[in-house]
């Protein structure tokens, strides 16, 4: 697996904003350059990821070693060929170039690009216009027709060394890598890209959204021959808590809150108490919900959990279980706050032979 991944990321963006280039402006709760860095680690893929940033500064830290941070050039050509150069040294087989502005690209496009340069020393993901298409000469206008007009988007997968002679040897300013291959007559694959690998170029690209929020409950009786999960994580306590499942309060609330905010009914509706869900673990119950919400487009802003009950004592736990959240869900810890409460000894929960857990959901739908 000699693949590079290349993310540039060193644009001002002055159409997006005057204030700061738009790759560090929040989307889905990170900064835009950070969805792509994030799934071309996820996707392990690639030998090595390298971001080209205006300031890589302050960026330094955020990643493993395998992600390497430098600097870029004035001209978005620039900043390809300094990161060509800089990984020539590791001799690569593939590189994929990549627009920090386009976050909604999926593995499975970078997969597909991959296998194809197999066969092909370039590959670009292409789409149809939607829109009609118009074009000025001398004062005229003209129609272009749709059927003929293709929108190139990225990333675009290249082989190194045929990339690396191109980019060096062009002397022109150059929008895309493939028109490299363009000027030069040299053949492209194109592949039928992706409708939501869209490039964010104004405010109004993400300002369509809306936010919605939920609210899950879940309450368990303790029992002595259960073991107690509490948001996916085990808890050392003598009593664990009963249910068809393993009794997690924590993510069977998070999961209904969910369920809420998207108007999607409730956890009994997915996970009924049937014979196929005898004793699964609630991490696998989670998971599709999550899957879900990814793939509907949208993203959760928060959790806020109210864990209630009077043993075990939630501060001795909070950062296990909100690491276990965070990795159970794919969210920032920072989005995350677990509070305890007790009921002053009052009924179940206060006798300790229950436990119960509310949970608040805030979240955002991206169109």
């Amino acid at each position: 697996m000699n693949n590079y991944f290349i993310i540039l990321a060193a644009g001002l963006g002055k159409r997006f904003s005057k204030k700061k280039p738009k790759q560090y402006f929040l989307y889905k709760n990170k900064e835009l350059f950070e969805h792509s860095v994030d799934k071309a680690i996820k996707s392990k893929l690639f030998k090595k990821v390298v971001l080209v940033t205006d300031n890589p500064k302050k960026i330094r830290g955020r990643y493993l070693p395998n992600v390497l941070i430098i600097k870029g050039g004035k001209e978005r050509c620039d900043s390809s060929l300094i990161a060509l150069k800089r990984i020539k040294r590791y001799r690569p087989n593939n590189v994929l170039i990549h627009d920090a502005a386009r976050p909604n690209f999926s593995i499975r496009l970078l997969k597909k690009i991959l296998k194809e340069l197999n066969y092909n020393k370039s590959v670009v993901p292409i789409s149809k216009p939607k829109d009609s298409l118009k074009y000025k000469f001398r004062n005229q206008i003209f129609n272009l027709k749709r059927e003929n007009s293709y929108l190139s988007q990225t990333p675009q997968g290249f082989k190194f060394n045929e990339l690396y002679n191109l980019a060096l040897n062009e002397k022109d300013k150059v929008s895309d890598e493939a028109s490299l291959f363009v000027n030069r007559n040299k053949k492209i694959k194109f592949i039928t890209g992706e409708s939501k690998n869209i490039k964010i170029t104004f405010k109004e690209d993400i300002e369509n959204q809306k936010t919605y929020f939920g609210i899950g409950f879940d309450l368990h009786k303790l029992i002595k021959s259960k073991k107690l999960y509490l948001g996916g994580e085990k808890i050392p306590f003598h009593s664990g808590l009963k249910g068809h499942s393993d009794g997690d309060v924590i993510l069977h609330a998070i999961i209904d809150a969910i369920l809420g905010a998207i108007r999607k009914k409730d956890i009994g509706t997915y996970f009924p108490n049937s014979k196929k869900f005898k004793n699964i673990r609630s991490p696998k119950m989670l998971k599709p919900i999550i899957d879900n919400l990814n793939k509907s487009n949208f993203s959760i802003n928060n959790l806020d959990i109210n864990l209630i009950c009077e043993q075990p004592k939630v501060s001795k736990y909070r950062d296990k279980i909100i690491s276990s959240i965070s990795n159970l869900m794919s969210l920032n810890k920072d989005l995350i706050n677990l509070k305890g409460k007790t009921v002053e000894k009052l009924g179940l929960i206060g006798k300790e032979k229950a436990i119960a857990c509310e949970v608040i959901v805030s979240i955002t739908k991206y169109d």
